[in-house]
């Protein structure tokens, strides 16, 4: 029998396979049990992004919360994960349901679990969310109308709560300054409406409703992004380019030359960016497969630095429980302090614009302040699609210590906090990890360029697919 299991962040399957109506209705009916037996708080926001059949999974959910006297604050159009953890917040509710399958392809879907401060239910909550699954149950009839009609599900603006928080915590003056040579790809996802009212003059692509991203997987990787980077190349009027994901949680971002930026380079510009201007401090948070250059620049700003597991639910659980200054991930996952312990794509890139905006200064000019710190650097990333029994015998020799160089590059020593991190001296390293929400092995690699770092993917590669 099918279980349903949640993944690095949520639960995703395959649309009409095994994310069914049915298996959505089990789980909603967890979720409720759930918020009855932790809280007297019987409230619960739910959303849905532009995915195929999001509205009407949002709605399943939102009538099998209610039947289980679960009031429920129903989101009136498609909205981003940031807009359904700051509706927590700002409406009290115990804990929130975003329909989405984030980055992964059109033909997934999902279902994220928010908590009421505002980010990721933590591990051991979504353990018993998971333990409450009734594979037996199916709900009798859709008694949505029924609930609307009670009071019991209530429609609200969830982007009108998002784009208030923007207006109070962020200089409009400046980035309305920036409008025109400001370039926005929603990736066809559910951030879309944010610039399009913000930042109205601005320059954007795929800002429109298509569940289906056009055929192309919603993750803001370069790979995805060439249609953007060629339409900032051909203007010479654009500073910059920001891109989201599917649910708006990730970012992606261009320079004036379309030229890529990863996250690596955003967290290090955010660091500076608050800790010099904002005069804020607190940890940094990092996940296992980001740059070491963050504890560089940590190290040079007096801040204290911790890595966890891949998977932002881990950063979440330290952003509540600490006084963390930015929380971040190596796949465009970055919350900062001052907002909610959430990964928020527009958030950031908003403030990567203000940031320019204050400094008057290029994107490229400061990444080489950044540079000028921690010296030039770049991290690549190879996703392997291989079957699993090949996943499997890597995974192995990696526990097994089997690895003791690929090709030149010899392994001076091993990290196994999350997946397998090989350091091979002159600050360069690659690691070895199976992706927690896809059928793929992932490889990192990180040196002083770009090419180098490609190297070292392709000795790695050539090592592990003997």
């Amino acid at each position: 029998m099918y279980q349903i299991k949640f993944g690095t962040d949520g639960w995703r399957e395959i649309i009409a396979d095994n994310y069914t109506v049915s298996n959505v209705a089990k789980l909603a009916k967890a979720t409720a049990e759930w918020i009855l037996g932790n809280s007297d708080n019987h409230t619960c926001c739910v959303g849905y992004d532009c995915r195929f059949g999001g509205k009407m999974f949002a709605e399943t959910t939102a009538y099998v919360l209610a039947d289980h006297g679960i009031k429920v604050y129903l989101s009136n159009q498609f909205c981003s994960t940031p807009m359904i953890s700051m509706a927590n917040t700002a409406l009290n509710t115990f804990c929130g349901v975003i329909i989405t399958a984030s980055h992964n392809p059109p033909s997934y879907n999902g279902y994220k679990l928010k908590a009421s401060y505002g980010g990721p239910v933590v591990p051991s909550e979504i353990d018993k969310v998971e333990a409450l699954i009734d594979y037996q149950y199916n709900p009798e009839s859709n008694t949505l109308k029924k609930h609307i009609d009670e009071g019991r599900i209530v429609y609200h603006d969830f982007e009108a709560i998002y784009m208030s928080e923007i207006e109070k915590k962020f200089d409009t003056q400046k980035l309305k300054a920036y409008e025109t040579h400001f370039a926005y790809d929603a990736m066809y996802g559910a951030g879309q409406n944010v610039i399009k009212k913000l930042l109205p003059n601005s320059s954007q692509l795929h800002c429109d409703f298509n569940p289906g991203f056009n055929g192309v997987a919603p993750e803001p990787i370069l790979k995805n992004l060439v249609p953007f980077s060629e339409m900032i190349k051909a203007n010479p009027n654009l500073y910059c380019g920001l891109a989201t994901d599917g649910d708006a949680d990730r970012i992606g971002f261009f320079d004036s030359s379309g030229q890529f930026i990863d996250s690596h380079h955003l967290i290090l510009l955010l660091m500076l960016y608050l800790n010099k201007h904002k005069q804020l401090d607190g940890k940094i948070v990092k996940s296992f497969s980001v740059s070491n250059k963050v504890e560089k620049l940590a190290q040079h700003l007096g801040l204290t630095t911790i890595t966890t597991k891949i998977g932002f639910k881990y950063i979440c659980e330290l952003m509540i429980n600490d006084d963390v200054l930015i929380g971040a991930e190596e796949s465009g996952g970055i919350a900062v302090k001052g907002h909610i312990p959430e990964r928020d794509g527009i958030w950031m890139g908003l403030l990567i614009l203000e940031y320019m905006a204050v400094e008057n200064k290029s994107i490229e000019a400061l990444i080489q302040e950044v540079y000028s710190i921690v010296g030039e650097f770049a991290v690549e990333r190879y996703d392997l699609h291989i079957s699993e029994a090949q996943k499997q015998a890597i995974i192995k020799a990696c526990k097994g210590n089997e690895y003791k160089s690929f090709g030149p590059y010899n392994i001076e020593r091993t990290e196994d906090l999350d997946g397998f991190k090989f350091h091979l001296g002159n600050e360069e390293w690659v690691m070895i990890r199976p992706s927690g929400t896809e059928p793929v092995l992932r490889v990192y690699a990180e040196s002083s360029s770009r090419a180098k770092a490609i190297e070292i993917l392709d000795a790695c590669q050539s090592s592990i697919l003997k």
